[in-house]
């Protein structure tokens, strides 16, 4: 799949993790967006309709879940897939964000930037209309 074009909104308090996957994310060609905390982040996502979502779990002024669940909640932002990136490893934690419909949970401490962007790539090609020529809504 080609990257490019394609935007991708990091949610992320933390500074360094914030700008380290930022700049890998755009040597792989993909136009980074970024907030940096929940309130933020859902503001962006409405604002701009990413074609996909990073989203960290805790955060300042509105968790993740929170997040993730308003996100699906509304109908311009339902469609987005949104890959949640946490420190919280737990199998409840990674089932609850499952269940409130996030296309994958990765624990921060066991990705490689490889992994990361795979798992971009396959949430995106899972996506309805993301073939070649896909209107943007």
């Amino acid at each position: 799949m080609d990257a490019q074009g394609k935007r991708v909104l990091l949610v992320e308090d933390d500074r360094f993790l914030r700008r380290v996957h930022e700049v890998g994310l755009r040597k792989h060609g993909f136009t980074v967006l970024t907030a940096v905390d929940g309130e933020d982040g859902l503001q962006v996502a409405r604002a701009e309709r990413p074609d996909l979502i990073l989203l960290d779990m805790v955060m300042p002024k509105l968790q993740g879940f929170e997040v993730l669940r308003i996100l699906k909640a509304e109908a311009a932002t339902a469609s987005i897939p949104v890959i949640v990136l946490s420190s919280l490893g737990s199998q409840g934690d990674m089932q609850a964000a499952l269940d409130c419909g996030a296309a994958s949970y990765l624990v921060k401490s066991n990705l490689g930037a490889q992994e990361l962007v795979r798992k971009i790539q396959e949430a995106l090609e899972a996506q309805p209309g993301s073939g070649a020529g896909a209107a943007r809504p």
